[in-house]
């Protein structure tokens, strides 16, 4: 517990020098007050994931739960339910909400926008926005970022305490080479339902078209789509590798995953929970990041022996598409947003 400890010590310390900025870090909802009202109490918590038992965010959530139990010395007890025995997103959501059947969902700052009051983490997912994991976790962890958490937790009702979680980056593969945006004309792509990929896949002439992941291998095989934009992980848990003959490593959409709560819950748990909750949250994170790119290296081991890794420029496609989400400005998040994440991904460590 001593690194735990350590943590929630230097970020206390940081948002005193601050003053601002660090409620969706520490939890602190920024109220004023004489000090933490609400007691301590023996809770059972409902955890919950959308992937399998063997997926790295299921077994973050694991630790998770390994780390508050001991961090609570068994007050607070976490149960995970994994691979959407709870149910799927909108029902995860829609519970934690209203308070009930779920306390606690591990998953990707990109679903946040599913719910009204959230849309501007849209902007996390446009395409060759992001260098890396780290780049985007810096951005979110500014204090711009962290008024838009609070601002999306006020409005859901459904609040992100601790951003920790590398996410398999979104990449392609496809029936023909793909190393210029040139080669993407006409190219029939199984996109995911979401404004971003449609919104890449029309700027370059492809075809977009929504196949649920579970019809993709069929339509593959059969011609329906020439190509889809997941990543190595799924491609080879799928065995899409059967079905397509060239991998083109984009990473052209990133995710950090993220720990949702209710907000009402987290409101009325006392003040060292809170720490214990966040503290456990960054470390069962960091073993999810290296889970990720543990199976991304098994994964791309599998991929060279069984199709061609192409080497995309993807230099070539972010200029290409740069101009194309100006469109979403003043719509899918706050007027001037995008140009401002220009300028604080330069500011991030």
């Amino acid at each position: 517990m001593t690194r735990m400890k350590t943590r929630t010590t230097l970020i206390a310390a940081l948002c005193v020098v601050a003053a601002s900025g660090c409620g969706f870090v520490t939890g602190d909802d920024g109220g004023s007050g004489g000090g933490d009202a609400a007691e301590c109490t023996d809770q059972e918590l409902r955890l919950a994931t959308i992937r399998a038992e063997s997926d790295p965010a299921t077994l973050a959530a694991e630790k998770f739960a390994d780390l508050v139990d001991e961090g609570t010395d068994g007050r607070l007890s976490v149960r995970v339910f994994p691979n959407s025995q709870i149910g799927g997103v909108n029902d995860i959501f829609a519970g934690l909400s209203a308070g009930q059947e779920v306390d606690l969902f591990y998953e990707g700052i990109s679903i946040y926008p599913t719910l009204e009051g959230a849309s501007a983490f849209t902007i996390t997912s446009v395409p060759f926005l992001w260098d890396s994991y780290d780049q985007l976790l810096g951005v979110l962890r500014t204090d711009r970022f962290g008024e838009l958490l609070d601002e999306a937790a006020e409005a859901t009702g459904v609040r992100v305490v601790a951003i920790e979680g590398d996410a398999e980056p979104r990449a392609l593969s496809a029936n023909r080479a793909i190393e210029t945006p040139a080669d993407m004309e006409g190219l029939k792509l199984r996109i995911a339902e979401a404004p971003m990929p449609q919104a890449f896949a029309r700027a370059l002439g492809a075809e977009p078209q929504v196949v649920p992941l579970a019809d993709l291998y069929l339509a593959l095989r059969q011609g329906v789509v020439d190509a889809q934009e997941n990543g190595s992980i799924t491609i080879v848990n799928q065995s899409l590798d059967e079905v397509q003959d060239y991998y083109m490593p984009t990473d052209y959409i990133r995710d950090a995953r993220s720990w949702y709560v209710s907000d009402d819950w987290w409101q009325g748990l006392c003040q060292d929970d809170k720490d214990v909750v966040v503290d456990a949250a960054h470390e069962a994170g960091e073993l999810d990041t290296a889970e990720v790119q543990k199976q991304m290296d098994e994964a791309m081991a599998t991929l060279e022996q069984s199709l061609t890794v192409v080497q995309p420029d993807v230099e070539a496609f972010r200029t290409a598409v740069s101009e194309t989400f100006r469109q979403f400005d003043g719509d899918l998040w706050p007027e001037g947003l995008l140009d401002e994440v220009a300028e604080l991904k330069e500011q991030a460590p």
